[in-house]
């Protein structure tokens, strides 16, 4: 499970983003804190691996902030979501490794696209890359949603995976889902082929049923 700290001043949207975050199974929120210097040294001490940072607080901005830590040795990944979106500050906050920016005010999908990307990008850095891996992991667009198949809606979509990340450990049959989202056995089927061609589920027999085996879905992690 991956640590997250939240530094943000608006408590409303600090509660958002915990809510979102821990929506998600696979992120758990260790500290939240609308002073930017008590996070700094919170970090210093504590290891984080996800950072989720505004840009306009009290004390010092997103930008100060984000140099002190890189400057005390903290090796966070950092997410931004603020209303700062001037250029030069974007390219200056991506030099510090941000690994993603979100624009207020942003919708929840957007919200787990950019924790679905920090998922994926901390599994490809397990191990040795080939050159196939690099190319995708330093060259793909992550920001740029893939556009879905004709007849598939985003909100379809994230009703299936919503329902999955409740416990993202557990192999889900279709029926399952299809019981927790309140959709169709045959439109569920539908999105988790789909997901699985997209690399977002896995899909394996269950050959330990008693009876007929049945396919199973886990989220990948």
């Amino acid at each position: 499970m991956y640590t997250v700290v939240i530094v943000e001043d608006d408590p409303m949207i600090t509660e958002l983003n915990r809510r979102y975050a821990e929506k998600d199974g696979r992120f758990t929120v260790a500290q939240t804190f609308s002073q930017p210097r008590r996070a700094l040294d919170w970090l210093r001490h504590n290891a984080a691996d996800l950072v989720i940072l505004d840009f306009y607080m009290p004390q010092m901005n997103g930008l100060e902030f984000l140099r002190a830590v890189r400057a005390a040795g903290v090796e966070s990944d950092v997410i931004m979501i603020t209303a700062a979106n001037h250029a030069a500050t974007v390219e200056a906050l991506t030099r510090l490794g941000v690994v993603d920016y979100l624009v207020k005010p942003f919708a929840y999908e957007r919200f787990c696209r950019a924790l679905d990307a920090f998922c994926r990008r901390r599994s490809a850095m397990r191990g040795s890359l080939d050159q196939n891996a690099l190319d995708n992991l330093l060259h793909a667009a992550p920001l740029a949603p893939a556009a879905l198949p004709k007849g598939m809606q985003a909100q379809t979509q994230e009703k299936v995976l919503a329902c999955m990340r409740d416990d993202p450990a557990h192999a889900y049959t279709c029926e399952e889902i299809a019981a927790a989202s309140g959709l169709s056995v045959v439109t569920v089927r539908r999105y988790m082929g789909y997901l699985a061609q997209q690399g977002q589920v896995t899909g394996d027999m269950n050959y330990g049923t008693g009876g007929r085996p049945c396919l199973v879905y886990r989220l990948v992690t």
